[in-house]
């Protein structure tokens, strides 16, 4: 599927490419899997293999020197010694894959020398992919429309609702954390605020995306995110609207 992609091309034209791919493939994966009765657990499973096998391979093919750091690969701690590592999700949201949802990703992005320097976070089931390359205009948030968070379907975070609640704001209840981070990013939502625990590939590419539209992303305390470290756990993040970052940072700050 990436036979038009060479290593000449740049980063940020791969990570979208790669990115909507995988999900092309996963796309086809569960269709076939449902239609031949597989259970939830196998589709699950076989969507995550695939998709990995894919993106390594491909970013061995085109990126050769780079180190890579994928949820459903080897952690080589090789890549330590690296300026330049892709840290990918192959499949964001396998609960949500597996049901038949919408709201699952594939996150596939570059840091350099630490920093979520190129990402692309595809969104398969509703057809969009967000990058880097071409940095998403975020839309005016609706005159008169309270803030909307989003939040997880099946456990919102208490952190999550006290914020909202702060703000007078709504909660909206949506699946993966690329779904949730691409919903600012699209205006759907105005701020996802997670406080319960991730790891560095599910949040860089989002993260690349969103301070590459302009918007707000950081640790809850403020403090810039970072990648490629020897623990990839990262729990916490906020994205949103610049214009809220003062007030939700504030609130957090209540809390710790």
């Amino acid at each position: 599927m990436t036979s038009a992609l060479s290593p000449g091309d740049d980063d940020h034209t791969i990570a979208r490419a790669l990115a909507e791919d995988a999900g092309r493939l996963l796309l086809g994966v569960r269709d076939e899997m449902t239609e031949e009765g597989s259970p939830m657990w196998a589709i699950k499973d076989a969507g995550d293999l695939r998709s990995h096998d894919f993106l390594v391979e491909a970013l061995a093919r085109l990126r050769p020197d780079d180190a890579v750091l994928s949820e459903e690969g080897r952690d080589d701690r090789a890549r330590l010694g690296s300026s330049r590592v892709w840290i990918v999700d192959p499949l964001d949201g396998t609960r949500e894959y597996g049901e038949g949802r919408i709201d699952w990703a594939v996150h596939v992005a570059l840091a350099v020398d630490g920093a979520p320097a190129v990402g692309a976070v595809a969104l398969p089931s509703v057809g969009l992919v967000l990058d880097t390359g071409t940095p998403p205009v975020v839309p005016p948030r609706p005159d008169g429309r309270p803030v909307q968070m989003a939040v997880s379907r099946s456990r919102p975070p208490m952190l999550s609702m006290a914020v909202a609640a702060e703000l007078d704001g709504e909660l909206v209840a949506m699946g993966s954390a690329g779904f949730k981070a691409m919903a600012v990013v699209t205006g759907m939502v105005d701020a996802y605020v997670h406080g319960g625990g991730q790891y560095e590939w599910d949040n860089c590419a989002p993260a690349a995306v969103a301070l590459a539209a302009g918007l707000h992303a950081s640790r809850l305390d403020g403090s810039p995110l970072t990648y490629n470290h020897a623990d990839p756990y990262l729990p916490d993040l906020v994205i949103c609207r610049p214009e809220l970052a003062d007030d939700v940072l504030a609130i957090v700050a209540q809390f710790f």
